[in-house]
């Protein structure tokens, strides 16, 4: 073979593994290779990598990335807000996946490190992300991965009563109180389950409630973790709201608040443990 045609060859070679990922911020990021080490800085794009089986490439997550068990043996680099950039950089990791909020992607950046950042809020986002990292893993595992979400979502729905489906649902995610409103991925996942959720949408995601509001709108079921649950019934008129006063309150262990609360490949379990919850209370 002529040299030129052997050089031409070399660059075809190359150049047919490169790709390109374009993340939440609307950055596009070339990648000569698929990337062999990575850093994830935040536990659902952690659960996303595992989910789509590259658990072996991560090398370094943040503090509260603690799903699959071997990722908790893997070094912390603090969290997606406060990560240790030396450390993260002595890894010398192939791409660091964060959250959009971060505000280090450009100190990253400045230091040759290239940064995905992708950070789902709904239903949608965990599709478009399996995607995303797909491409970025080099795997094809996504649509599988998400039929798996869909069918078992659809199941948790198919498993409560008719009877059930009329119920009002309240949904604390911190004792503020703040609320999981039908805008959020929560209230996305409740009305999936068929019942309703006391916070309307025009509330935004996750509001900052008045506690007169959950007294006022008095919902049939309750769902809040166990360290937010306490002293819950005795905030001022909540002792007859219907679902304490029925005992209709489903509270939830840190480790399935970490699955309810993470917009990432396990919701279709935390639709699971949402719909448990209401056959269990409402019999």
């Amino acid at each position: 073979m002529k040299p030129a045609l052997v050089l031409v060859w070399l660059v075809l070679l190359h150049t047919a593994h490169a790709f390109q990922v374009t993340d939440d911020r609307g950055m596009t990021i070339s990648f000569e290779t698929t990337p062999q080490r990575i850093v994830s800085l935040l536990p659902s794009l952690t659960e996303t990598v595992c989910a789509l089986g590259q658990c072996e490439k991560l090398v370094a997550v943040d503090r509260y990335s603690n799903y699959p068990d071997r990722v908790t043996k893997l070094p912390q680099v603090g969290g997606g807000l406060d990560p240790n950039i030396e450390a993260i950089v002595a890894l010398k990791p192939d791409v660091v996946l964060m959250a959009t909020s971060s505000r280090v992607g450009e100190r990253l950046q400045a230091l040759g490190i290239k940064v995905v950042a992708l950070e789902p809020k709904n239903h949608a986002d965990v599709k478009s992300v399996l995607a995303t990292l797909g491409v970025l893993l080099g795997t094809s595992a996504a649509p599988q991965v998400w039929q798996s979400i869909e069918l078992s979502m659809a199941s948790a729905a198919q498993s409560l009563p008719v009877r059930i489906k009329s119920n009002r649902v309240y949904f604390e995610v911190n004792r503020a109180p703040y609320a999981a409103g039908e805008a959020s991925f929560i209230g996305e996942t409740l009305t999936r389950l068929g019942v309703q959720n006391i916070v309307p949408a025009s509330l935004g995601p996750f509001p900052l409630l008045n506690p007169e509001f959950v007294v006022r709108a008095n919902p049939d079921v309750i769902m809040v973790g166990d360290i937010n649950f306490a002293g819950m019934a005795g905030r001022p008129g909540w002792d007859n709201v219907r679902a304490i006063a029925r005992q209709q309150v489903c509270i939830f262990t840190p480790a399935q608040a970490d699955v309810l609360v993470r917009t990432g490949p396990r919701m279709a379990e935390g639709a699971q443990l949402m719909a448990q919850c209401l056959r269990k209370v409402l019999p």
